[in-house]
């Protein structure tokens, strides 16, 4: 982490944070939701989101983010050349968008901030 600016620092403590705080957020809603005492399976709370078209325009949103995300990782990880982009594919549908997002983003910045410093050596 040395070679990162102060710049890519704040930066990724921005990324940290924000991934952070969807992180607690989203397992606290799972952990909610599968201790309730209702029976309903995940799949039966996932088929609730379109009751409404509100609730239907939040799933088609998160979706439309999600696969957008998962382009933007995919291709600009490969242009970058990063390595393991396929564990932020993993944890896009293991844990949320919200989260991988953000790790990829500064796995992004420190990446590129090694390449600044392999040129400037």
């Amino acid at each position: 982490m040395s070679r990162l600016s102060s710049t890519d620092k704040a930066l990724c403590a921005v990324y940290a944070l924000l991934g952070l705080a969807a992180l607690v957020g989203t397992q606290i809603a799972l952990v909610k939701h599968m201790t309730q005492d209702e029976g309903n399976s995940f799949s039966d709370a996932l088929s609730n989101t379109v009751v409404n078209e509100a609730a239907t325009f939040t799933v088609i949103d998160l979706l439309a983010v999600a696969v957008i995300g998962l382009v933007f990782m995919i291709v600009e990880g490969r242009r970058l050349g990063m390595r393991f982009i396929w564990v932020y594919v993993v944890l896009t549908f293991a844990v949320a968008i919200s989260v991988a997002l953000p790790a990829f983003l500064i796995a992004r910045q420190a990446h590129m901030a090694g390449q600044r410093t392999a040129v400037a050596a």
